[in-house]
């Protein structure tokens, strides 16, 4: 279960996923002030926040913003970067605070790190605690069907001066992705462990938690999600008033 806090923090992540950049992350926030016409002011709280890039982003639009994250290096990092922003060590499986946000965000497959679909209902439950009735929650997840459809099976790329040869297998309904770092003389191994979560099993549980469904759409363009052409699933959520 700990692969995430070997990996997330390491400069070599930031690396590889360098192209989710700010102009990517500026999309993301632009989107969801616009869908749910957020006044400023509005409390914003940042799941799974990495090195903090739409929490900064949500802060700068105008919002309170908190940032949670488990890795004590990208939430140090993210600190260094957006002192605007509050940023905490958390699981995020465990609620932070008691009906104190309007939004919450979960972002760029932040869901199905865990071993079993209970770690999920978890994630989703401190979600749900955390926002005031009537709060709204994003999440970003892989297209599951058409990533399991076409999945890339060997790759291998340059980023920065560094090596990188990723193989991508599913294992047990988990899609393991094994990152090869080939850095001067030096070699290290990483994984990346994500449930397969299937777009029906993640509204299910989202409606088992108590959460309505507001719309689903392909990334924040707002195209509507197509199992077999959407390159993302994202649920638009809200707590329901009472």
């Amino acid at each position: 279960m700990g692969w995430f806090k070997t990996w997330f923090g390491t400069r070599y992540y930031a690396l590889l996923y360098g192209h989710r950049d700010e102009q990517d992350a500026q999309r993301w926030v632009d989107a969801i002030v616009d869908q749910w016409q957020l006044p400023e002011g509005s409390a914003v709280l940042d799941i799974g926040c990495g090195r903090g890039r739409h929490a900064g982003l949500f802060a700068r639009a105008g919002m309170h913003v908190t940032g949670l994250d488990i890795s004590e290096e990208s939430i140090q990092e993210a600190r260094n970067a957006w002192p605007m922003v509050e940023f905490h060590v958390h699981d995020m499986r465990h609620c932070f605070a008691e009906e104190q946000f309007d939004v919450a965000v979960c972002l760029f497959t932040t869901l199905g790190y865990f071993d079993t679909l209970e770690d999920d209902l978890a994630v989703l439950r401190a979600a749900y605690g955390a926002l005031r009735p009537g709060g709204r929650l994003v999440i970003d997840f892989m297209n599951t069907p058409k990533v399991l459809a076409t999945l890339v099976r060997e790759e291998e790329l340059e980023r920065g001066g560094v090596h990188f040869r990723i193989s991508r297998t599913l294992e047990e309904g988990v899609v393991v992705k094994r990152i090869t770092v080939t850095d001067a003389d030096d070699t290290s191994v990483f994984e990346e462990r994500v449930q397969a979560l299937t777009p029906v099993l993640l509204e299910r549980i989202a409606l088992e938690v108590g959460f309505a469904v507001e719309d689903r759409t392909d990334g924040p363009q707002w195209d509507p999600y197509i199992t077999e052409r959407s390159e993302r699933y994202v649920l638009w959520l809200k707590r329901p008033m009472s």
